[in-house]
């Protein structure tokens, strides 16, 4: 399995090899475009010199910060993502054994169940949840039963609303298109 989220091919591969760079991606996919947010965990590798839960966690949180924030900053708003990242990691160390994968492989968890994990993840809220699992579903190998139900409509086949559908340039089209239109649409019931 590969993805090609970012146009990035390290960014790429680090995403495919590493279930903890993606969850970090996901996290920081909001108010960044995607590719941006799915590059941050290559550059925070880059620059901190791990990927490790459990390490990033316990990271002096100014070092971290700044390390978020040099050129080009790993989000736009790195003081703040900087905490998250470290919450999220935190949380992976002490409750899934400093590995990422566990949330969707410990135990054999239907999709219902790794929703309700990823939901309880600081920084992941319903939306957040449901892309990541049908981000799994669709391209990283997971086959929990029921992971479409639960991730609706971001699992649906054959869709393109979210970083679950990108899997090519052209995808990625699709997708920016599908979120404008939303956004038209919402701004325009809003009137």
């Amino acid at each position: 399995m590969a993805l090609h989220i970012t146009d990035d091919p390290a960014a790429d591969e680090l995403l495919s090899d590493n279930p903890l760079a993606l969850l970090i991606g996901m996290l920081l996919d909001q108010q960044v475009p995607m590719e941006t947010a799915f590059a941050g965990p290559v550059k925070i590798l880059e620059r901190t010199g791990s990927l490790d839960a459990a390490t990033i966690a316990t990271t002096d949180p100014e070092s971290f910060k700044a390390a978020f924030s040099e050129t080009p900053a790993v989000h736009r708003f790195p003081g703040s993502m900087a905490e998250r990242t470290q919450a999220l990691c935190a949380a992976i160390a002490q409750d899934w054994d400093d590995d990422a994968s566990q949330l969707w492989t410990r135990d054999d968890p239907d999709g219902a169940t790794v929703l309700k994990r990823l939901k309880a993840l600081p920084g992941f809220g319903e939306q957040k949840a449901k892309i990541f699992l049908a981000l799994l579903g669709k391209q990283y190998g997971y086959t929990g039963a029921g992971w479409r139900e639960a991730s609706a409509p971001y699992g649906e086949e054959g869709s393109f609303r979210s970083v679950a559908d990108i899997t090519s340039p052209d995808s990625l089209t699709k997708v920016r298109e599908f979120k404008k239109a939303a956004k038209a649409a919402a701004k325009a019931a809003t009137k």
